[in-house]
């Protein structure tokens, strides 16, 4: 029996999303090492994540534009190039611009061209299990928090952040570029599915202009400014809970491991009870979980709590991109999935730096959990919002 090549850009998305999302969201156990390597306030190197996030988002919606245009394999490959150079200059910097340009800009631009591209890949190929597969993909980014994380605190305890970085540069370089050889478009003769044939006339400024978009855009944006700052400040929070360091990462790879298996789980249930209603399930689970921080001090509910909160936001993050390809033709599915990325980029540049401020200025992280469990509330609302507004077919076939 032959094998269905959208299962091998299934497992190119898995591997790509591990290393290239997860020498981003590794960021949190970089925090401290530096902070006391270089003498820069929590909230100095946190910017770095800040225009990080803005880069990938302002990335995510220009690699989508050319995604639409040359496909995933040019842009994964680029992508590639350009995140490994990011990191393996951010690893030399002296000055906090310096940081700022490399990591903040420069790799930041280059994961976009991981997480859009490849998500608007899997969704092409798939019908009828598309929910699975994207969230299989997706999942690559969880994967990259649980394995990724702790490697890199393994690497800065037994050398410094500098080695720690530039070998996630590296990692990105003789992973990615590969991989990204291994992409195709979709060509229906080669294959068994059968594919709905759709309206292609809709336009991506017209796209912009409906109801569903800003809902899910905006969802999308509340959502990550509910959880980017309880990631990126999980280790920080762990270490003032008496936690030691190393033990403080797994906290972090805890959530990530969790939200591995809310992908995998969420999009088996979006199959069958539709995203929309799996989505808005996630966001409260999550605004619940946020909230739980605030009593949680010893290890053993650290554990627990970030479990629950990586299983919610995990089962949320692959909704939007298969809710976006049920709304919107095929053919405008990487332009309109990147403006919503873009927006979303917005919410998670906001948690480290806050995060940090509040910190700084409150010292504990107590209104860092009740401001983000109330953003958590709103972006179930919104979500809720969210109308039956699908791309009209011209013609139903069965698909696989």
């Amino acid at each position: 029996m032959k094998l269905y090549y959208g299962w091998v850009i299934v497992a190119v998305g898995v591997v790509v999303g591990c290393v290239g999302m997860g020498g981003l969201m590794s960021f949190g156990v970089f925090l401290l090492p530096m902070a006391d390597s270089l003498g820069w306030s929590r909230a100095e190197i946190s910017t770095g994540s800040t225009l990080a996030f803005l880069s990938m988002g302002i990335g995510g919606f220009l690699w989508g534009r050319l995604y639409d245009r040359y496909g995933a394999r040019v842009v994964v490959l680029f992508g590639g190039l350009l995140q490994g150079l990011g990191l393996v200059l951010a690893s030399q910097a002296q000055s906090l611009p310096w940081f700022l340009a490399a990591y903040g800009m420069v790799a930041g631009l280059a994961v976009g061209a991981v997480y859009v591209p490849l998500t608007a890949a899997t969704a092409s190929w798939f019908t009828r299990h598309r929910s699975l597969a994207v969230s299989l993909v997706s999942a690559g980014l969880a994967l990259g928090t649980t394995l990724i994380a702790p490697f890199a605190r393994w690497l800065i305890v037994t050398h410094d952040w500098r080695f720690a970085m530039c070998a996630l540069g590296l990692m990105a370089w003789a992973v990615i570029v590969p991989a990204a050889l291994l992409l195709r478009p979709v060509v229906i003769g080669e294959t068994t599915t059968a594919i709905v044939a759709e309206r292609t006339d809709m336009t991506l400024a017209q796209a912009l202009r409906t109801p569903v978009f800003w809902s899910l855009a905006l969802a999308n944006f509340a959502c990550c400014a509910a959880h980017s700052g309880p990631i990126f400040h999980m280790v920080s929070y762990a270490a003032e809970c008496g936690v030691a360091p190393l033990t403080a990462a797994t906290v972090l790879g805890a959530a990530g491991l969790a939200a591995l298996s809310g992908r995998i789980v969420c999009g088996l249930l979006a199959d069958r009870m539709g995203a929309k209603h799996t989505l808005v399930a996630c966001l409260a689970l999550q605004a619940v979980a946020i909230a739980l921080y605030l009593p949680a001090r010893d290890l053993s509910t650290l554990y627990a709590v970030s479990m629950l909160f990586g299983f919610s936001y995990g089962g949320a993050m692959p909704l939007y991109a298969i809710l976006v390809r049920e709304y919107f033709p095929a053919a405008i599915m990487g332009s309109v999935f990147g403006v919503v990325a873009m927006i979303s980029t917005l919410g998670m540049a906001l948690g480290a730096p806050v995060g940090g401020w509040l910190f700084d200025h409150f010292r504990g992280y107590g209104w860092l959990y009740v401001a983000s469990s109330a953003i958590g509330v709103a972006a179930a609302l919104i979500a809720m919002t969210v109308r039956a507004h699908r791309v009209p077919t011209v013609a139903v076939s069965a698909a696989v």
